[in-house]
């Protein structure tokens, strides 16, 4: 919660501080450097089913390393090729993907926090982690650093969370007893087995977080080439509000992950998951509508024109959380060509952008209903999975 609420901060100050007519670009960066952190969402899931599973810590992180020098050399590839396609300067484009790395490294241990039912240790790095991004890009953006500085500023931020986190797990992991689960069975024994743990599990999981997060950001890089400075940066406010709906649930996934990933608990855990997800989301877009009148106050009277239709991007959050608790489930129990659904919804999502969507309220309406048909699908195929293909426990070693 505590990270959540730095990066709403972040985004709300550099909305007032820059403007709008620069906040779009800040905004479109930040969703780069979104998409550039899916290798690091699906390496914590990994290293936590994997931890699950009794894979070696020492295996766990040569992987981690491995991938982590993978991610860099992409980074390095995309520069030229983002700063060309959202007309930002070239620096700029590297602050945006400069983090890639390092994040990688900060969430495969926080994945070994996860997988280990760690959860306490866990909910230290995740709030230290959102400090140390957000406070340095802060205080860039407050001595007139712009969005590049900012960026860089947050990638020191990271890489300085990266080696506090690893200590944090070496010390927790070397000092926990064997954890058990709620039967009194050892669910997660310790004791390592010797396998190596390999690059491509990571990979089938990369494409999934991929087109979860290329759908949940897509529209951030659509409204800089359909609209114009202003209307893309008011845009880009709204969808603060779709970013708290579809992060504020994010320790329901953290805490029900490692029992998706244990055959005997899965079935329930996935049904319990989404069910919560779907309670929270109702909640955030409430919240929304009731608290749209303030958006001006705190973001300035250039941003009223977008108050109305704030609920509206809380519901697209709130829609994607759910999708993202069921992609979870389908990377517990390798399941991930089921992502195939959420890369169809992502290229209906942007030629309909590209053809049709010329106003803010005809990109949300088609961001809302597109996320919407795609969740139902990747939903219902989950929920029957679970119901009546449950995971064999003979795939616990695989």
């Amino acid at each position: 919660m505590t990270a959540n609420v730095a990066g709403y901060l972040l985004q709300l100050l550099a909305a007032s501080w820059l403007g709008v007519e620069g906040y779009s670009e800040f905004a479109s960066l930040l969703a780069v450097q979104l998409l550039c952190a899916v290798p690091a969402l699906a390496m914590q899931n990994v290293v936590a089913r994997e931890v699950v599973r009794g894979a070696s810590l020492r295996a766990v992180r040569a992987m981690m390393w491995r991938c982590a020098a993978l991610v860099a050399a992409v980074a390095v590839v995309l520069i030229p090729v983002v700063a060309v396609v959202l007309d930002v300067g070239v620096w700029a484009a590297a602050a945006a993907l400069g983090a890639a790395p390092a994040l990688v490294i900060l969430s495969g241990e926080q994945g070994i926090l996860q997988g280990g039912n760690h959860f306490r240790a866990l909910a230290t790095v995740l709030a230290m982690a959102g400090t140390a991004r957000v406070a340095p890009a802060l205080l860039a953006l407050a001595l007139g650093g712009g969005a590049a500085g900012a960026l860089w500023a947050g990638a020191a931020g990271i890489v300085g969370a990266a080696i506090v986190a690893g200590r944090i797990a070496r010390s927790t992991t070397e000092s926990a007893d064997p954890p058990t689960d709620d039967s009194g069975d050892a669910g997660n024994s310790r004791e390592p087995m010797t396998k190596t743990v390999g690059v491509l599990p990571v990979l089938r999981a990369v494409q999934v977080q991929a087109a979860l997060m290329a759908l949940s950001s897509v529209d951030l890089i659509v409204v800089r080439i359909v609209l114009d400075e202003v209307d893309a940066s008011r845009y880009s406010l709204g969808t603060i509000a779709t970013k708290i709906a579809f992060w504020l649930p994010q320790a329901v996934g953290v805490v029900l992950y490692p029992r998706m990933a244990q055959p005997t608990h899965s079935a329930r855990a996935i049904r319990d998951a989404l069910s919560v997800l779907s309670v929270i989301g109702v909640v955030a877009v409430l919240g929304a509508a009731l608290a749209a009148p303030l958006a001006p106050l705190f973001a300035g009277a250039d941003y009223a024109p977008i108050q109305g239709m704030l609920w509206l991007f809380a519901l697209h959050g709130a829609i994607l959380a759910v999708l993202q608790g069921a992609l979870l489930s389908a990377i517990a129990v390798e399941r991930t060509a089921l992502a195939a659904v959420t890369w169809i919804g992502l290229a209906v999502e942007v030629t309909l952008m590209l053809a049709f969507a010329r106003t803010i309220e005809s990109l949300i309406g088609t961001a809302v209903s597109v996320a919407a048909v795609t969740t139902t699908i990747v939903a219902a195929v989950v929920l029957r999975a679970a119901r009546t293909h449950p995971a064999p426990a003979d795939s616990v070693l695989h």
